[in-house]
C-alpha cells in the first residue's frame, strides 16, 4: 500500500503540472507591422510562449477604411487564427480594437479576446489625475470611435483628455520612412499646435505603429512623456494566462509569422522593429485569406 501511495501522489502531481500549462500559441493581428511592437515585449516577458502573428499588409492601413470593411477584415483574421488553435486572441490593432473586440467576442466566446486600448485606459486612469493634461493620436477611425476618451473617462473622469488624429503616420511607417526629415516634419504638422494649444504633457500612442516613431517624439517633445500601449498590454496577457492556468512551458511549437503581402519595404521594417534582438527569429510566411493558400 505504501508504494500505491506514493504512486498515486507522483500521479497527481504530474497530472496537476500538465493540467496547470497550455502550450497552444497566442494569435496576434493587425492591418500591418505595428502589431509586432506588441509582440516584442511580449517575446521578452514571456519567453515560453508561442506566437502565430497575422499582418494584413496587403490591405493596410485599417484607419481610414470603413468600419463594416474593418469589421469584415477583422472576422476573416480572426477565424483564421482559430482555424490555427490558439489559446488567445490578441488584436494588436487600436483601429481593430475600437470597432470590432465586443462582435469578435460574441462570434468567438470560446477564446478570451483582447483588445489593446482598454489596458492602457485602465492605466491611464489609475496613473494620471487632474494636474494632467493626456494627448490622445491615432488614426481617423480609433480617433472618431472616441474608445479611449470614453473608457478613460468611465474609470477616471478628472483627467483633462484631448485627441487628434494623424492619419498619414502608419503610411508613411509601413514604407520605412521614419529617420527622415519627411516623418519629423509630418510629426510637427499634427502635433505642434495640438500640443502648445492643449498644454500636453503625456501622449498615448494610440496606434500599434507609432511606437516605430517614439525617438522622434522624445527629440521632438522631450519634456512630454510616452504612454505606450504596445508595452501595457503584455501585463494583461501575462494577468491572463496565469489566472487561466494556461501559461506555455516546454512547448514543441514554432512561432509562425504570416503577412498577406511581403513587400520589400515590410521585410525591411521588420528588421528595424527587432534590432538588436539576436534571439528574435522572425520570418513571415506570405498567405492570402480570400484563397486561403500561401
Amino acid at each position: 500500500m505504501y508504494y500505491v501511495i506514493i504512486a498515486d501522489v507522483i500521479i497527481s502531481q504530474f497530472t496537476e503540472v500538465i493540467y496547470n500549462m497550455d502550450n497552444r500559441p497566442i494569435g496576434f493581428f493587425d492591418s500591418g507591422l505595428g502589431g509586432l511592437t506588441c509582440v516584442r515585449p511580449l517575446m521578452k516577458r514571456l519567453p515560453e510562449e508561442k506566437i502565430i502573428y497575422f499582418g494584413d499588409t496587403a490591405r493596410t492601413p485599417y484607419g481610414s477604411k470603413a468600419i463594416n470593411t474593418i469589421k469584415s477584415f477583422s472576422n476573416e483574421i480572426a477565424e483564421f487564427l482559430v482555424s490555427k488553435d490558439v489559446k488567445m486572441i490578441v488584436i494588436a490593432c487600436n483601429t481593430v480594437s475600437a470597432t470590432c473586440v465586443e462582435d469578435l467576442r460574441r462570434k468567438f466566446p470560446q477564446i478570451p479576446i483582447v483588445g489593446i486600448i482598454e489596458p492602457a485606459a485602465r492605466r491611464i486612469a489609475d496613473t494620471c489625475g487632474s494636474q494632467n493634461n493626456v494627448g490622445i493620436i491615432g488614426t481617423k477611425v480609433t480617433i472618431a470611435s472616441g474608445a479611449y476618451k470614453e473608457l478613460i473617462e468611465e474609470f477616471n473622469h478628472e483627467i483633462n483628455l484631448y485627441q487628434t488624429p494623424c492619419p498619414a503616420y502608419v503610411p508613411l511607417i509601413e514604407e520605412g520612412i521614419i529617420r527622415n526629415e519627411i516623418m519629423d516634419l509630418t510629426i510637427r504638422y499634427y502635433m505642434d499646435d495640438f500640443i502648445k494649444t492643449n498644454k500636453i504633457d503625456k501622449i498615448v500612442l494610440g496606434c500599434t505603429h507609432y511606437p516605430l516613431i517614439r525617438k522622434n517624439l522624445n527629440r521632438i517633445y522631450p519634456d512630454v512623456e510616452i504612454i505606450n500601449p504596445s508595452d501595457i498590454i503584455v501585463d494583461t496577457i501575462t494577468d491572463i494566462l496565469t489566472s487561466n492556468d494556461a501559461l506555455a512551458s516546454g512547448s514543441d511549437y514554432e512561432n509562425v509569422f504570416y503577412a498577406s503581402d511581403l513587400s520589400e519595404n515590410f521585410l525591411n521594417m521588420i528588421d528595424t522593429i527587432f534590432e538588436g534582438e539576436e534571439d528574435a527569429k522572425v520570418k513571415f510566411k506570405n498567405f492570402d485569406l480570400e484563397k486561403g493558400e500561401a
